[in-house]
């Protein structure tokens, strides 16, 4: 019997049967055309998850215009044929397919009519930084007509259910919640009259499609705003959409701007399912838990504890679209595992503010991700005998995919374990989660083929002792030691010295960089119970952090009194601490130990050793130039589809 059998049980949400319980939650990718139809890059993306066992697939629609190429419409009958290309290809592959309707905080009043950042009242919105016209009553029912056309041509176009979005602190959320919605009409105020936009717009819905159409409703049942609604009144909210005719409510939690981490690497996995618990406990209809659950093992426990009846996972299928087939067959250790980096969302925020940007793969860990057809891994007709020198996340990458490609690899790796630069970055506070990309890694070399060794130092006898094919060089960078008077004295150490704590650090420590790595070994520090402070040439700290990280990282360190100097440049470092010189003047910031955190230097000595000697040399990773994980991923892929 499988380990995650209630995971693969079927479920009916209204008159549909899902064959199991695992929903691939809306995600907008940007991966349609720019006149917001579907072509053949979003349908492969869908069907790729299909393929891969989900259950049901939720994908967010626009009901209205937004004047944005960055989501998919279905304000018009234009957008009807791609639609039903999409749920065709969904459904071949067995699974169900819904659309969500969702309006973010644009609306334009006709197609080619500049977009408006709109709501219920005028409340500053903080992600679009200004403050929104508040609809009319006439606009409002409008609105309402335009969700019901929506929901009739997402059933032409095959649709199996609709999903109402009230959520992300998005059109309708603010229209539920009293922290936005400062109404004083019939559409403001109490409770009633908060949800009856909402409570019409499923009227609507269900007279353009049907009853027997299913609706469901990702429901926001955690604010996390001051002044918002809470579980409490969430727990009075679905009942009365439960009798409104909603068949399931998909647990969410949070607005985009909210103070309280919902999606990155420090929440814990499966953090928010006690909300999915509490509104099980008061409706009859199932419900999706959601939120940092990208493990089969916890999704199983989820259901077989009762506490919800269906798993929501978005980013854990962009990781991996055969999570599903992976689980089901017990190949759970292959699984590519969402690590909560948050890039996928900056990537869409990104989209946002710039239509015109083409955006790239989403996921950090899966360079397919929306380049599904680009990307096929295929055999190779011409085997090689191929060298990877090097086991970071680069040359982990492409000894897998060589291999998968029917090539011989052996993997070089001059340290006692692979992981490379992620063992490093894994070991700040709440980065636990890379040390899972680091096991799936291991495992796919191993059932990939490939020969590992280890504790082996690779040179240009070595090569031309084993004679291969091609190398792939991954050797990764090297801490840089700044140019400037007591950089190598004994009180100075690098961030990974501390991270690996290979050197001891005194009770007052200086970190000079105030970059991703800066931060992330200053917070390290401060858990240890030192006084940190942290110096900047820039002037901004964490300039290179992703937005969506940025201000919770930050937060954490002021809450740890981190002392944080901008626009400040090093000029000496003593055994009592360190002069900078800033706007002129000079400084001299006390301290025990100097922590260095100033950035990387690309490795390429054996790179130049190579150059002419072997068949074929690639590199890829930080020994091209120091960067993140997804570039050192991607090049992996890369070279390893093209040998």
């Amino acid at each position: 019997m499988t380990q995650v059998e209630n995971l693969f049980k079927p479920i009916r949400i209204g008159k549909v049967e899902l064959k199991n319980r695992i929903v691939m939650l809306p995600v907008t990718t940007g991966y349609n055309e720019s006149d917001n139809t579907i072509g053949d890059r979003f349908i492969n993306f869908y069907t790729e998850r299909a393929k891969g066992g989900a259950g049901l697939i939720i994908v967010p629609f626009t009901p209205v215009d937004i004047a944005s190429p960055a989501q998919a419409g279905l304000f018009h009958d234009r957008f009807i044929p791609g639609a039903r290309r999409l749920t065709d290809a969904v459904h071949a592959h067995g699974a169900k397919i819904a659309v969500q309707l969702l309006i973010q905080y644009h609306w334009a009043t006709h197609e080619g009519v500049p977009a408006e950042v709109v709501g219920p009242s005028p409340v500053f919105n903080q992600i679009m930084r200004c403050t929104p016209k508040a609809l009319t009553i006439e606009e409002i029912h409008r609105l309402v007509d335009e969700y019901g056309k929506a929901a009739w041509r997402a059933r032409e176009a095959g649709f199996d259910a609709i999903e109402l979005a009230i959520m992300g602190g998005y059109l309708l959320n603010r229209f539920l919640s009293p922290y936005s919605n400062k109404r004083q009409d019939e559409y403001g105020g109490s409770l009633e009259n908060r949800m009856r936009l909402p409570l019409e717009i499923i009227e609507t819905i269900k007279q353009t499609t049907g009853e027997d159409y299913p609706i469901t409703c990702r429901l926001n049942v955690e604010e996390f705003m001051e002044g918002g609604y809470t579980i409490r009144d969430s727990k009075k909210i679905a009942p009365i959409l439960e009798e409104s005719g909603i068949k399931a409510i998909n647990v969410y939690v949070g607005w985009h701007e909210c103070p309280v981490p919902t999606s990155q690497m420090s929440v814990p996995r499966g953090a928010f399912v006690y909300c999915a618990e509490e509104i099980k406990k008061v409706v009859n209809i199932p419900v999706i838990a959601t939120n940092r659950i990208n493990d089969p093992i916890l999704a199983e426990n989820i259901l077989s504890q009762g506490k919800a009846d269906l798993i929501g996972m978005a980013r854990a299928l962009l990781a991996d679209p055969e999570f599903p087939n992976k689980a089901k067959e017990g190949r759970i250790d292959e699984i590519i595992p969402c690590i909560a980096c948050s890039h996928c969302i900056s990537e869409i925020l990104l989209a946002y503010k710039d239509w015109r940007r083409p955006v790239s793969t989403l996921c950090v860990v899966n360079p397919r991700t929306g380049r599904e057809a680009k990307y096929t891994i295929k055999s190779t007709p011409t085997p090689k005998k191929v060298f990877v020198v090097g086991g970071g996340p680069g040359g982990m990458e492409a000894a897998i995919i060589a291999a998968s490609r029917g090539h011989q690899v052996t993997l070089h790796e001059k340290g006692g374990k692979l992981g490379g630069q992620l063992l490093i970055a894994s070991l700040p506070p709440y980065k636990d989660e890379i040390n899972s990309l680091v096991r799936s890694l291991i495992v796919r070399l191993e059932k990939a083929g490939v020969e590992i060794k280890l504790n082996t130092e690779v040179n240009l006898k070595t090569i031309e002792q084993g004679r291969p094919d091609a190398v792939v060089l991954a050797t990764g960078a090297t801490p840089i030691t700044p140019d400037i008077p007591g950089a190598r004295g004994d009180n100075v150490v690098t961030a990974a010295e501390v991270l690996n704590k290979q050197k001891e650090v005194g009770k007052a420590a200086i970190v000079i960089g105030g970059g991703m790595v800066g931060c992330e070994t200053a917070e390290f520090l401060t858990q240890q119970g030192k006084k940190v402070t942290i110096v900047e040439m820039l002037k901004r700290i964490g300039s290179d952090i992703l937005a969506t990280n940025r201000p919770f990282l930050l937060t954490r360190l002021k809450n740890a009194d981190t002392r944080m100097e901008t626009n400040a440049t090093v000029e000496e470092i003593t055994d009592n601490g360190v002069r900078i010189r800033r706007n002129g003047g000079s400084d001299f910031l006390d301290g025990d130990t100097a922590v260095l955190a100033v950035g990387f230097r690309a490795d390429k000595k054996l790179a130049e050793e190579l150059r002419g000697k072997v068949p074929a040399l690639y590199s890829v990773g930080d020994c091209v130039e120091p960067r993140r994980i997804k570039e050192a991923i991607e090049e992996g892929f890369c070279v390893g589809m093209e040998i």
